[in-house]
């Protein structure tokens, strides 16, 4: 849904209701994806999206933004909801769809936060309405009257919601955030380590409680339960990387904003693996092999909390 063309359902629509949802496409598809942890699913709610948009009485909307903002939120939390058994069935862990990004969402550092894996896998653990109420607030600044009316509690409720669930993110997210600099020495301190094969030198990049964990889909072969602690993870790989058949490469990239490899087996995509970082060591791996959400890791995706 990324042209013009797409976005229209007819040959009627007038210019100024394409220009207006265009002039905020990148704002609303970050708030699905932020909902949802799917691009595929966010560019769903967009064409639903634009399909109300393109229905309602603009000369009654006041606030362009306010009310796209709030469309975009009911049709993700929609499809959260329905989404909620699929992923309880998915065959082993969940992750987050990784999104190729510019630089300049690295350099943005609460766009990077909010988009982060380590953060969005916390978020996996809140009940939809919960989600939806934490981002609205806390990624884009959204008044609670506003977010009442995207989720359909009162702003009373809304500001009980917005306080459990904060309180239930900030015991689980990452004690401080870390420069791109330092992620990206991280990142290749842990790139070497991998390279050489060595336990020790893995183990030294390895923080003690590290976390491992894998999504293949049921596609590809992952590791089916999350695995932890640095020796446990230094022997996956260790022990996994002399069982591969072909040859296996690695190439620094950007994902969700924070510094990530791009992992290719005998030249062909295999993965992507997303790291989180704390006090110089790599507290999160995450490792998504599954091909069904590969797709946006060869161009950038635009994002935006403005």
């Amino acid at each position: 849904m990324s042209e013009e063309r797409e976005l229209s359902n007819d040959g009627a629509t007038e210019p100024a209701t394409t220009e207006a949802f265009l002039a905020h496409r990148n704002l609303l598809f970050t708030v699905a994806y932020e909902v949802l942890g799917s691009a595929a699913d966010a560019e769903d709610v967009l064409q639903e999206s634009w399909l109300q948009w393109v229905k309602a009485d603009r000369g009654q909307v006041r606030d362009q933004r306010a009310f796209l903002v709030r469309i975009t939120t009911r049709q993700a939390l929609n499809r959260l909801r329905a989404l909620k058994r699929h992923r309880e069935a998915y065959v082993g862990p969940w992750l987050p769809e990784p999104l190729l990004t510019a630089p300049d969402v690295a350099e943005d550092v609460e766009l990077a936060e909010s988009v982060s894996m380590a953060l969005m896998l916390v978020l996996e653990t809140l009940s939809p309405t919960e989600r939806a109420v934490f981002v609205l607030r806390e990624a884009f600044d959204v008044g609670y009257d506003e977010i009442a009316e995207a989720v359909g509690k009162s702003p009373a409720a809304v500001r009980q919601i917005a306080h459990r669930a904060r309180r239930h993110v900030d015991a689980r997210r990452p004690r401080r955030e870390v420069s791109s600099d330092e992620g990206r020495a991280v990142l290749e301190s842990f790139r070497r380590a991998v390279d050489t094969g060595d336990p020790q030198i893995l183990l030294d990049v390895l923080a003690p409680q590290v976390v491992l964990m894998g999504d293949g889909g049921g596609i590809r072969h992952a590791t089916l339960r999350p695995v932890t602690g640095a020796e446990r993870v230094a022997r996956m790989f260790t022990g996994g990387l002399g069982k591969v058949q072909g040859t296996l490469t690695t190439e620094p990239t950007m994902v969700n904003g924070h510094p990530a490899l791009l992992v290719r087996l005998d030249g062909e995509i295999d993965g992507v693996m997303a790291i989180s970082v704390e006090d110089a060591r790599v507290t999160g791996l995450y490792y998504v092999r599954n091909p069904e959400k590969l797709s946006r890791i060869t161009a950038t995706t635009p994002l935006t909390l403005r």
